[in-house]
């Protein structure tokens, strides 16, 4: 360092060398040679200096010591406002949004003018909190300090409101703002994925690529996520080669989300392909694969992949935990869920979450379990919480366990849900055990509270075009032409093996019970796209609920006699159907 060689030389740094030696310090995070430096404004008498203590906060904040910067600023006689900037930005950095917020507000308590910069700042924690309320009052304030022609003030407003659930908002904005950059279209492409916006994401991705804006890592990232919502291979291919003539192929990040985004298609050995062909792998791009194994259902490749993770240098976080409990979970390995639970806090310090709990009660409750994860449940160090009952109710809904539902039911009642699914959950409980009475009354609730189950859809993509259908859909061109051929399909299976599961529909005749399972969403599609593919393609669905246990049965016995595979991907994960067999081994 030239200040060492300066020192060497018998000169005396003066405050302008410390103001200009400490941003460095700051951007290396070199803590210790910075808290060197603080001891040595001490000793010579610059702490009194303003941009001296504005200087050492900074970088006190940009090395991860937010309480020894806010020591520093509470102790300054005057502050400028990039000491309040910084200070803002240093509580920001470290997660502490709501810290920010309370700068913030202090800051213009004490009547100091924000600039960009502070803005900026405050916009960040908002959209950490998704906090709309006080996100519009930072907004009010750009418009009233004549900032809202700053595009990177404007970017900031695009990313809050993206992550505050406002993403109407944020398209508003980024419409009428002149002289775009590509943060610009980053921040609206992600704010539209992360909202599910995924037409809209791609739609917006495409026009920026249409105007020669040039994507980077950053676009990549974002686009990319809502093409493995779509979960179409095609497309999925057509972003991949984008990502190679864009040299981005070398980018832990981009790789990682097209990592995820195969494994999301269904096409996982693709996927483990490119993992295995990563340089530099991140946490995320290991929970990426173990995750997609578990989706899978291949549990016992995710639990080998998790263990070989442990070997080297990169060490699981909360997340990967969580991916390989949920894979577990799916293939019924109740055992190393077990284990992997305990050694998530005596191995590796990490506390579960609320996510991890509801994990660990699905492990049990999927496994038959029923009374271990009710008993696991009373010795939660912390309040239960709906994932957490939400997963017992579910398990009480394959093992038919009516006792055990209405307990799960009752607690997830209590902390009052705005899904209707776990209504329909508890009904179909009743059903089941032919308690008549009981179904009556969830369905009145049901009704006086305006509660509904969400509509079930399904998706297909054929060429260019993905198609959409819902149950008892006839809107479609070829509405009349996929009923006779279901038709047809349904007596070629039934002379299979196959039988219809009627037992969730109810207050109907035998006869309407079966036309009506016959118009789900998905056995609409895989009709579709069977009509409209040639022979030996393997057909791709995406479903936005569960599989019911007859599409589930159904399917197996449509892959036997059409001798085609189907892929079907439902909101929790991938059954490949195959010469009458699912990946799931009917564990699901």
């Amino acid at each position: 360092m030239l200040v060492l060689r300066m020192s060497e030389e018998g000169h005396r740094p003066d405050s302008i060398t410390i103001v200009s030696i400490l941003p460095a310090v700051a951007d290396l995070g070199l803590l210790r040679i910075g808290m060197a430096v603080h001891g040595y404004v001490l000793r010579a008498g610059f702490e009194p200096l303003v941009n001296v203590s504005t200087a050492l906060l900074d970088m006190y904040s940009k090395c991860g010591s937010v309480r020894f910067a806010r020591v520093i600023f509470d102790g300054m006689d005057h502050r400028t406002v990039v000491s309040w900037n910084s200070m803002i930005d240093g509580y920001a950095q470290s997660g502490d949004a709501e810290g920010a917020m309370l700068i913030f507000q202090k800051m213009l308590d004490e009547g100091v003018q924000p600039t960009n910069v502070t803005v900026m700042g405050a916009l960040r924690a908002c959209a950490d909190l998704g906090d709309l309320e006080r996100g519009k009052f930072v907004h009010k304030l750009v418009d009233q300090l004549k900032l809202d022609s700053d595009v990177s003030v404007m970017n900031s407003l695009i990313s809050m409101y993206s992550k505050c659930k406002r993403v109407d908002i944020a398209a508003d904005i980024f419409k009428n703002l002149q002289n775009k950059t590509p943060v610009s279209w980053n921040a609206m492409i992600l704010g539209y994925a992360q909202n599910g916006c995924v037409n809209e994401a791609l739609n917006a991705f495409c026009e920026m690529h249409s105007r020669n804006i040039k994507p980077d890592s950053f676009t990549m990232v974002s686009v990319i996520p809502a093409l493995a919502e779509l979960s179409t291979p095609r497309q999925a291919k057509w972003i991949h080669g984008l990502v190679i003539r864009r040299f981005l192929d070398k980018n832990v990040f981009v790789m990682t989300a097209l990592v995820d985004m195969y494994a999301k298609c269904g096409t996982i050995h693709t996927a483990r392909k490119l993992f295995d062909m990563m340089n530099e792998r991140h946490v995320i791009t290991w929970n990426a694969m173990i995750d997609g194994y578990g989706t899978h259902g291949l549990g016992k490749t995710a639990v080998e992949l998790f263990k070989e993770m442990k070997k080297g240098t990169i060490k699981p976080n909360d997340i990967t935990f969580l991916c390989a409990l949920s894979a577990c979970s799916h293939s019924g390995l109740v055992e190393e869920g077990l284990c992997f639970f305990d050694s998530m806090k005596k191995d590796y310090g990490i506390e579960p979450t609320m996510d991890h709990y509801g994990a660990m009660v699905d492990l049990l409750g999927r496994a038959g379990r029923l009374n271990q994860a009710w008993d696991f449940i009373q010795k939660m160090p912390i309040d239960p919480g709906i994932t957490v009952y939400g997963a017992m109710l579910g398990a009480c809904k394959i093992h038919k366990n009516v006792d055990l539902g209405e307990k799960a039911a009752f607690e997830i009642f209590k902390l009052n849900p705005d899904d209707g699914g776990y209504h329909v959950l508890l009904a179909n409980i009743y059903a089941t055990a032919s308690m008549w009475d009981k179904l009556a009354k969830v369905r009145t609730i049901m009704e006086k509270s305006g509660l509904q189950k969400t509509p079930g859809w399904s998706l297909v993509e054929i060429g260019n075009e993905v198609h959409s259908f819902h149950s008892g859909t006839t809107s479609h061109p070829q509405s009349r032409k996929i009923y006779d051929y279901l038709e047809t399909l349904v007596d070629e299976i039934r002379a299979a093996g196959y039988v219809p599961d009627t037992n969730s529909i109810h207050d109907v005749e035998d006869d309407v019970k079966v036309q009506l399972l016959n118009t789900h969403s998905e056995k609409l599609a895989i009709a579709f796209g069977l009509l409209n593919t040639s022979t030996g393609t393997p057909i791709h669905i995406r479903k936005n609920l569960r599989v019911c246990g007859d599409c589930h049965n159904a399917t197996k016995y449509i892959s036997l006699v059409t001798r085609r595979e189907i892929i079907v991907r439902d909101m929790h994960r991938f059954h490949h159907f195959k010469d009458g067999v699912c990946s799931c081994g009917d564990y699901w």
